[in-house]
């Protein structure tokens, strides 16, 4: 065991202590130990309190939790609930060490937003009538949401906040889109799916004629239904596309520009898709408008749009990492 002796000829009267180093590391472990365990109850507590007000919405809602959780399997706007929560809590835990590295309490400010959110809750039950179940449960989940991000900055105040802020803000992806905007956003993807898939025919040599939505095909005639406008697969692109610029890119601009490119590539995802399954019914078999590839052939063009979007990213990407390695 090694020993330090601070003596001094000098000073042969003063006396001397003579402490060995595993004492002082011995001390220094009790310190660091106590402080571990006396932050380790207060951690629990804060993750309890916060848990027990996200749940409060649905304790004091249990009949518009059940009527939510149903709208989940039979209405597609409805369908994301399902899985935004958990990836925004897969990023949360991933980062849990540097978010959480500097944490406090903030009352007011969370307390400004769980009041709104149980008065959007309170509204929600008032007024069931006049909203329908389709927006009562977008309002029931946006409520939720809002009792949920004043619960996160309560009991861990603005700084964790401010750095888990995209999986927190993702989460309201969940938040269905309400009526009548529901309707205006569908009606614009049909018309200008119908648009896409009209240039689609001229540019395989397919004659038609078009009378709005409605395409006379030899032997064919078809609507671009409300089915047609692709807005479950436009919300998945998005919410796809959003998640990507978040991983991959750094700056603002280039995000931006690769969530801009959304819009224009689903129209034309929509009307790939038209045109593909009405050539297939003029000059193969008529039964490609109710099989299968009509059914269940979604995730195909999903994935053919998932190509210039991944190559956009990947051209972007590069371009960051020009500007960060230097050049000699």
């Amino acid at each position: 065991m090694a020993i330090e002796c601070n003596t001094k000829l000098a000073r042969p009267l003063s006396p001397t202590v003579c402490v060995p180093r595993s004492v002082h590391s011995t001390a220094k472990d009790i310190k660091v130990s106590r402080a571990a365990l006396a932050t380790k109850p207060l951690r629990w507590s804060r993750v309890g309190g916060c848990v027990v007000v996200c749940l409060l919405p649905f304790a004091v809602a249990w009949d518009l939790t059940k009527a939510v959780a149903s709208l989940v399997w039979t209405v597609d706007s409805f369908s994301q609930i399902l899985v935004i929560p958990f990836v925004s809590l897969f990023f949360i835990y991933e980062g849990r060490k540097r978010v959480f590295s500097e944490i406090s309490y903030a009352w007011i400010l969370g307390a400004a937003l769980i009041v709104p959110g149980l008065l959007c809750l309170f509204a929600t039950r008032v007024h069931h009538g006049s909203l329908g179940p389709e927006n009562q449960g977008a309002l029931f989940v946006f409520s939720v949401l809002l009792v949920w991000l004043g619960a996160f900055i309560s009991f861990f105040g603005t700084r964790a906040f401010q750095k888990a802020q995209f999986p927190i803000l993702f989460m309201f992806f969940c938040v269905p889109i309400p009526e009548p905007i529901l309707s205006y956003i569908i009606g614009f993807l049909q018309n200008q799916s119908a648009n896409a898939a009209a240039w689609f025919f001229q540019l395989a040599g397919v004659p038609y004629l078009r009378q709005g939505l409605i395409f006379r095909l030899p032997g064919v005639a078809i609507r671009v239904a409300e089915e047609c406008s692709g807005i479950r697969s436009s919300l998945a692109l998005l919410i796809t596309t959003v998640l990507a610029s978040y991983l991959y890119l750094r700056t603002t601009w280039k995000r931006l520009l690769l969530c801009a490119v959304i819009l224009p590539l689903a129209i034309l995802k929509n009307g790939l898709r038209i045109a593909t399954l009405s050539t297939l019914a003029v000059y193969v078999n008529p039964g490609f408008l109710y099989g299968n590839l009509h059914r269940r052939g979604g995730i195909v063009f999903f994935l053919i749009a998932l190509v210039p979007m991944a190559l956009l990213l990947i051209w972007l990407q590069r371009t960051e990492l020009k500007r960060t390695i230097p050049t000699n």
